[in-house]
């Protein structure tokens, strides 16, 4: 019992009317029922909630789920698809999803229509990168509920997404990449976080977990945290860069390559904090670590690299992603490799020989005069 309290503190047990065993949130005379399931994810969404000031008054059975409501769906939708995703990830769909269930829980996804989505989207207009993705997760979960027959079609696939002009993190130029290490030389953490994370493409999550253990015969492999869960998750498998090997051997670790002075792993969020740092160190204000995964997928494009290629080392799923990179920073080249197919060509030699329809004949015309 000392554990659960240590977890959540300001939960109490007691038992109902009916004897059964229930959870309640209690501080200062506020209450937020929190079910019967602990330390579940409907359990921990309600006790968040009741942390973030979002505390629920009121009997037993008040916050109830209601069969067939969007509270309903969500609750199946976590059960079924979160084990098969990493905490962090977790975090962003919840980021998402629990600002759309609490203002619309109560509500039948049976009666769920388009013209009610839109209306959704229509109240974002203003963050429309953040609508975009609810109308991704809520596309998601009515899936789901097309699958367990609760609608005969999902109504988000008759809704267009806003239309934005971001491309979300920046993506770190070759200029950028020279500041940073002319401000952060080779045998700094800053320098080793920078090399790792250029060479490999790993995301912040991955990054803090790799170490000599990932290293063998030449090469560096690991398999992304965000897809582990999976059975097919993405094993990625790449050739060690000799600058990369420099850079591990002037931070000899034991443990991880990013690993504090003090021997400990670095956390996702810690390994992101001091990123910030670094780059503000340099000057770089507009670049992240995750623009590094962004800065490696733009070299192999602008390489001549194929999506096949970037998704090898980046260990992305799906082709679209992947194109994206080979259409923005492959263009120019491509554009030139047309160019110099024309040079020379048979097409281009004819142009002055026009064919014959299109050529007055001289002595036509000087007949012509002449009548």
């Amino acid at each position: 019992m000392k554990k659960r309290s240590d977890k959540y503190p300001h939960a109490k047990p007691y038992r109902d009317r009916h004897g059964k065993r229930r959870w309640r949130y209690r501080v200062k005379g506020f209450t937020a029922e929190l079910g019967t399931d602990y330390g579940s994810d409907e359990f921990e969404r309600r006790y968040q909630d009741a942390e973030n000031g979002s505390k629920v008054k009121g009997q037993i059975g008040a916050g109830r789920t209601v069969p067939g409501s969007l509270d309903d769906l969500v609750a199946h939708f976590y059960k079924l698809h979160f084990p098969t995703i990493e905490e962090a990830t977790r975090a962003d769909y919840r980021s998402v999803i629990e600002p759309l269930r609490r203002k619309h829980g109560k509500k039948r996804v049976a009666h769920l229509k388009v013209r009610h989505v839109m209306a959704i989207k229509a109240e974002m207009h203003d963050t429309p990168v953040q609508a975009n993705k609810m109308l991704k997760r809520l596309s998601q979960m009515l899936d789901l509920a097309v699958q367990m027959e609760w609608i005969a079609a999902n109504p988000v696939k008759g809704v267009k997404k806003f239309t934005t002009t971001t491309d979300g993190f920046h993506t770190w130029d070759e200029g950028e990449i020279a500041r940073f290490y002319q401000v952060h030389k080779i045998g700094t953490p800053a320098h080793m976080c920078m090399t790792l994370m250029l060479y490999t493409g790993a995301a912040k999550v991955d990054a803090v977990k790799l170490g000599p253990a990932n290293v063998k015969d030449g090469r560096i492999s690991y398999r992304r945290q965000k897809t582990k869960k999976n059975p097919s998750g993405v094993l990625v498998d790449i050739p060690m860069h000799p600058a990369l090997s420099d850079a591990i051997n002037a931070c000899p670790a034991t443990f991880t390559f990013l690993e504090t002075r003090h021997g400990k792993a670095r956390t996702r969020a810690g390994l992101g904090s001091s990123m910030r740092k670094w780059c503000d160190k340099a000057g770089l204000p507009l670049c992240s670590s995750h623009g590094l995964r962004k800065a490696i997928c733009r070299r192999i494009a602008e390489a001549g690299g194929t999506p096949f290629e970037i998704m090898s080392v980046s260990g992305q799923v799906t082709l679209a992603m992947a194109q994206k990179y080979c259409e923005t920073f492959g263009r120019r080249d491509l554009a030139d490799s047309a160019f110099s197919r024309l040079d020379g060509t048979k097409a281009e030699q004819n142009l002055t020989n026009h064919p014959l329809r299109f050529v007055r004949n001289p002595s036509n015309q000087l007949k012509e005069k002449d009548k």
